[in-house]
């Protein structure tokens, strides 16, 4: 019997009131932590807007968050990214998590503020792990905003590429692959019936595991605009219902073809223009 047993009928009154505390004090520091994390996202995406985007051939903007501003290095600007990465994901991701943090608090049980610590140690580890990958896309993500930059050509078909981002993003919905991973990421963490060691690599698996079940979808994302609130609350709602409604499955594949529609509009609106231009190239 695991410690979630205890709230049954058969349960001591003590234990059914230190469960109601429990979860109550879960709820709320998990209400204040996606409050703070959202309201800081918004504030970060809308505070200057202005400044936050510049407009490129091909009728895009490009986000600043991928350029290094006026005196900053590029360590500072470095960590400037990552912090923004980890409060979006921290606001995309908690609504799938936490789930699979209560369900690893119930499992660990009882015992003075020694779960709490845990299930801090499981959320940090997890979002490491997307730390990480905030890390690792940083680089190409300069990088193509410098070619934007620097080649006319690319920036104008950048819209075009983005359309077939999404296209390809959708179509990845309806994979064996995509099954796969969003089978594994749907799985009840392992051992709820003993006390689970946060530091075990348990939420660094699962935070990999959430960030291949849903890598087609952050490409999405970075695709369209990293710092588009829309397209943020699009991605949340896509990645939440995928991982805890019933029908996840149904759900992913109804996901998909919402973006396949939407990238080939992307990209007939996007061709339009490009389109009078090739055929002065090749018949001038």
């Amino acid at each position: 019997m695991d410690a979630a047993s205890a709230i049954g009928a058969g349960a001591h009154p003590s234990c059914k009131v230190s469960w109601r505390t429990s979860r109550r004090v879960f709820g709320g520091v998990s209400a204040l932590l996606f409050a703070a994390s959202t309201g800081t996202a918004i504030v970060a995406c809308t505070s200057m807007p202005a400044v936050g985007t510049l407009p490129m051939p091909g009728g895009w903007a490009l986000s600043m968050a991928w350029m290094r501003m006026c005196g900053q290095t590029w360590s500072g600007a470095v960590a400037s990214f990552l912090g923004m990465w980890v409060v979006m994901m921290a606001a995309m991701m908690l609504p799938s998590l936490l789930p699979v943090l209560w369900r690893y608090r119930r499992a660990i049980g009882d015992g003075g503020t020694g779960p709490y610590r845990q299930v801090a140690l499981l959320g940090a580890g997890y979002f490491a792990a997307w730390s990480a990958l905030g890390l690792a896309v940083y680089p190409p993500g300069v990088a193509l905003a410098a070619l934007a930059m620097r080649l006319p050509v690319w920036a104008r078909a950048v819209p075009v590429a983005t359309g077939v981002v999404v296209l390809a993003a959708g179509a990845l919905q309806f994979s064996a692959w995509k099954a796969r991973r969003l089978a594994r990421c749907r799985e009840e963490m392992p051992g709820r019936g003993r006390p689970l060691p946060a530091g075990a690599g348990i939420a660094w698996r699962h935070g990999l595991r959430c960030i291949c079940s849903c890598a087609n979808l952050t490409a999405l994302l970075l695709a369209i605009g990293i710092m588009d609130l829309r397209a943020m609350a699009a991605v949340t709602v896509a990645i939440t219902l995928e991982r805890v409604a019933p029908a996840g499955w149904c759900v992913a594949r109804a996901i998909g073809a919402v973006a396949v529609g939407a990238g080939l509009v992307l990209i007939a609106q996007a061709a339009m223009p490009i389109l009078p231009a090739i055929g002065g190239l090749v018949f001038h």
